[in-house]
């Protein structure tokens, strides 16, 4: 069963001189947890915003839980949750109050759904009575997130819930969706880390508005082209340089300490030939190894 369907949705703005949403179609099942990755600009704010009623698109249609985003948006408002990228929650409220807004703003009660945050909740308890603007970076991520649930939603939107949150509260709050999936709540959330892509059950890639691919993301790594080869030598510079002139070159790029590398043709000796080649320009202390394409290669593979 579908949670929610978009077909065909285009958005501009700067009165369509900037296209930011490019005749985009893709559904969620029911219970999913789905994610949209891609960098900043691709447009995954401006999907969430139709999605969630805040913004008319120009062209298309979503449906989110059988209801149409423009004729049944009162419906749609009162059934999802929605988490920005930016912290919107009322800075001069105390973290109780706040919470006790939001549940009386959807007609529920702390109470009634406090098993949805008690997790969450629980590490904010020491600090009920602080004001939400005097909170960390991933402490406000919590309470956010806590007042996007208090009313128990059926699709639960995260706009890069986890920007500029230390490595560890990502980890938690990755944790805590888990469980909340197990609730049967379908999760949409957007990111421009790479790494969190592996921790939704099916992602889209999507940049400059236009949707590269979607599947679960090992299916999407299993379409890499041909072994990924890591490439390390003492003058890094020169090294991407020599090797994006390589004549066997398909793909190269700097990835950390190393450049990865993508033959043409994968015959059995295409790492002793590069090696050969390296040499002979004067490269030294080099090292080639196969290693296994993530998404972030195959990210860059479609970009390119």
């Amino acid at each position: 069963m579908e949670a929610l369907r978009i077909t065909n949705i285009v958005k501009t703005y700067n009165k369509g001189k900037v296209l930011a949403v490019d005749d985009i179609s893709f559904s969620v099942e029911k219970g999913e947890m789905f994610g949209l990755i891609g960098p900043d600009g691709a447009g995954k704010t401006s999907i969430f915003r139709i999605l969630t009623t805040l913004l008319l698109p120009d062209k298309g249609s979503a449906m989110v839980a059988g209801h149409d985003v423009v004729k049944d948006y009162k419906t749609i408002r009162g059934i999802v949750g929605y988490m920005p990228g930016r912290f919107s929650l009322y800075q001069d409220l105390t973290v109780e109050e706040n919470l006790t807004f939001f549940a009386t703003l959807f007609n529920a009660s702390i109470e009634k759904n406090y098993y949805l945050i008690k997790d969450i909740y629980d590490q904010l308890k020491p600090f009920k009575d602080r004001r939400a603007g005097k909170l960390s970076g991933g402490m406000k991520q919590k309470l956010a997130l806590c007042c996007a649930l208090i009313h128990k939603p059926e699709v639960l939107f995260l706009d890069e819930p986890t920007t500029g949150v230390d490595v560890m509260s990502r980890k938690e709050f990755w944790e805590m969706l888990k469980r909340l999936q197990k609730e049967g709540i379908t999760v949409l959330v957007s990111t421009s880390y790479m790494d969190e892509a592996n921790l939704c059950d099916r992602i889209g890639l999507i940049q400059g508005g236009k949707l590269l691919s979607v599947d679960t993301p090992a299916n999407i790594v299993k379409q890499y082209p041909g072994p990924l080869y890591a490439v390390k030598a003492g003058s890094p510079y020169k090294l991407l340089k020599d090797l994006n002139a390589y004549p066997d070159m398909a793909d190269s790029y700097s990835s950390g300490e190393y450049v990865h590398f993508l033959f043409k043709d994968h015959d059995a000796d295409s790492p002793g030939e590069l090696m050969a080649y390296l040499k002979a320009e004067g490269h030294e202390n080099i090292e080639i190894k196969e290693t296994e394409p993530t998404v972030e290669d195959c990210f860059i593979r479609l970009l390119k």
